[in-house]
């Protein structure tokens, strides 16, 4: 398995997976709507259903990452329409250049999110055969790993990496909490937190690629959530910002936020169990040291 394609490549995740995979020898090209300078790029436009049938012929593996963000606007009627379809449309079209494909790749491997367990479960400690949520990332990330599922009927190794909150300096989680001037919990700060160092979630994805017996659901959260109580007071402290413990009132979220507040009010108590007896070491198990690590490099 050499070559590797990526949608979703030019995002947060996407960069850090391919700069681990070129590091390890592999061959990496992206899935985009434009040729990308100093990358090979196979174009695919996922509103007309088209995509270069060269892509899958090349491919050993598909790393599929593609999907509009959840967090970066506020959730009217067009944005969750476009939350869903990004995820559905790009999987189902992957599904057909896979199906058509005379030397299709081995391997095809899905992100996809703890939302699927709802926006708040609470203290308890869900794992992947825990029941889906009913709201509306649930239901996103159902009908998107529903897609995956039927690329697995094509008899490809399939996983699927349902991913928690990922932490890096760069973007993501860590940017928007410790953006306003003082850090502050949100809502109660009581509710879990589950969180993965940006590193780790490449490494599971590499190591995802190199364990061939490797397949099904997986967590990709580290081994000790927090709360947000706790993962902000943390995060302020390792990036010398002043916290004060005084939640941000839930109210004032949702007249900010609209409906997306409950994708902050709420929280998950995720196990990474599984992956972990599959094989996978974290290299950041423990909150404090992947601060340390993201903001002192």
């Amino acid at each position: 398995m050499h070559n590797i394609l990526i949608t979703g490549g030019s995002g947060l995740i996407g960069q850090r997976i391919t700069g681990l995979l070129e590091k390890k020898g592999y061959e990496v090209a992206w899935l985009s709507r434009s040729s990308q300078s100093g990358r090979k790029t196979f174009l695919w436009d996922i509103e007309r259903q088209q995509l270069d049938p060269e892509a899958m012929e090349w491919a050993d593996a598909v790393i599929h990452l593609a999907g509009a963000g959840v967090a970066e606007k506020r959730w009217t009627p067009e944005r969750k329409k476009l939350i869903l379809e990004s995820r559905t449309k790009s999987t189902q079209l992957l599904f057909s250049a896979l199906e058509t494909a005379e030397n299709r790749p081995s391997t095809f491997i899905s992100a996809s999110a703890v939302g699927f367990y709802g926006f708040d479960t609470g203290t308890a400690l869900v794992d992947e055969g825990s029941p889906a949520g009913s709201d509306f990332l649930a239901e996103v990330v159902l009908a998107w790993e529903n897609e995956v599922k039927n690329i697995e009927s094509l008899h490809l190794r399939t996983v699927i990496f349902r991913t928690g909150i990922v932490l890096d300096a760069d973007g993501g989680a860590l940017d928007e909490m410790l953006k306003p001037p003082v850090a502050a919990p949100l809502g109660s700060g009581d509710q879990w937190m589950s969180w993965i160092h940006l590193d780790d979630l490449a490494r599971m994805y590499a190591y995802a690629l190199e364990k061939t017996t490797l397949q099904g659901i997986f967590n990709a959260v580290g081994p000790n959530p927090a709360t947000n109580q706790q993962l902000t007071r943390e995060a302020a402290r390792a990036k010398g910002k002043p916290f004060v413990n005084i939640g941000v009132p839930g109210f004032v979220l949702r007249l900010v936020l609209g409906e997306m507040a409950a994708m902050v009010l709420g929280g998950n108590r995720v196990s990474s169990q599984k992956i972990q007896k599959a094989g996978f070491q974290f290299e950041f198990e423990e909150l404090p040291a992947a601060l340390k690590n993201i903001y002192h490099r």
